[in-house]
């Protein structure tokens, strides 16, 4: 196991080494890069990063560029780091980045290390929570929709998935806002920011109910859509066991059903469930939370690393690359070794002997 798991680790190495490598090559083909937005700006052309297209914005930074002083074009050059070569560029990133120095911002002011830190506690905050009640609902919910396959039950619990299925987490996080933040009668929640103003003069239980205050809503919109995969999933995963002949000859040994399904069926129903788990958690760690953050005001990676990629804050987009990258392989490393907890016959060290 410990091999495995040292294979594993250094093979994260070489991964993030590539992925690295062809994002800057893509990023340095993109047009309206940090120095022509700074020339543009020099020259009074607004909009560099969102206004217009990519072409209209380099033609009008290229005829901008004409009446600059040229001295000033290379110290802006050479401010954002764009007086070396590509090559360059990318040998000083990786070495830096071996050291876990993501350098500065170039736009605010502050560390790229300094910023992820400050950002963290809101996007962990959002996907550990909602990662976490939806395995706690969806695993439950969907062995009892197994065990009472075809009953009223499963048809009501059915529809109501796959209604929250078909909605999207902005759309229904629109709607919790309105319905429970004032856009009708009733405003039980906050729609901005992770805690109150009135934070630090809160006692230590007021500041932990604060915080989950907070997060009821954009945590309950993240939820709705990986709740409903999940218990279907589960729901499968159970009713493919429960046909097999094992528990058809456990059910004729005298077992009772729960022995049966929590004993054997369960274990080898959630080898399946579990796989998901490193999916499930970055989708909604990265992927999710980008418009759960714009909507209720959280300032997180999400957000962040969206306003960098638009104002071609480099120094972030690849640290914020880098921190997501390191964090999906070392979750998909967790979730090979979840199997071992479920299940102790599975032998990782022997499968790679």
């Amino acid at each position: 196991m410990w091999g495995y798991i040292l294979r594993r680790l250094l093979l994260i190495i070489p991964t993030l080494v590539i992925i690295l490598l062809v994002n800057f090559v893509i990023i340095q083909a993109a047009p309206g890069g940090p120095v022509e937005q700074a020339i543009a700006h020099l020259q009074g052309i607004g909009g560099a990063s969102v206004g217009g297209g990519a072409s209209e914005t380099m033609s009008a930074t290229s005829r901008a560029s004409r009446g600059l002083d040229p001295q000033l074009i290379k110290d802006i050059e050479k401010q954002y780091g764009f007086d070396k070569p590509a090559h360059e560029r990318l040998w000083l990133m990786l070495k830096n980045y071996a050291q876990l120095d993501f350098g500065k911002s170039f736009f605010r002011g502050a560390t790229v290390t300094d910023l992820i830190l400050e950002k963290m506690p809101v996007t962990i905050s959002l996907g550990l929570w909602a990662t976490l009640i939806t395995y706690l609902v969806s695993i439950p919910l969907g062995i009892r929709k197994a065990v009472h396959h075809g009953s009223h039950f499963d048809i009501w619990s059915s529809t109501a998935i796959i209604i929250g299925y078909a909605m999207p987490a902005f759309l229904f996080a629109m709607f919790l806002i309105v319905v429970f933040a004032g856009g009708t009668s009733l405003n039980w929640f906050p729609v901005r920011g992770l805690v109150s103003d009135n934070f630090e003069s809160l006692s230590t239980l007021g500041k932990i109910a604060d915080y989950f205050w907070h997060l009821v809503l954009p945590v309950t919109a993240l939820v709705i859509g990986g709740f409903a995969t999940l218990t279907i999933l589960t729901k499968t995963s159970f009713l493919n066991e429960i046909t097999r002949q094992y528990v058809v000859t456990a059910r004729a040994k005298g077992l009772s059903e729960r022995r049966v399904l929590y004993g054997h069926v369960f274990r080898n129903a959630m080898l399946l469930v579990v796989s998901g788990i490193p999916q499930a958690f970055i989708s909604v760690f990265f992927a999710g939370s980008l418009l759960i953050e714009v909507i209720f005001s959280l300032d997180g990676l999400g957000r962040m690393s969206y306003e960098a990629a638009v104002s071609r804050d480099y120094p972030v987009v690849f640290g914020s690359l880098f921190i997501f990258t390191l964090f999906g392989l070392l979750i998909k490393l967790v979730g090979d070794l979840c199997y071992t907890l479920v299940d102790p016959r599975i032998d990782f060290a022997a499968r790679n002997a």
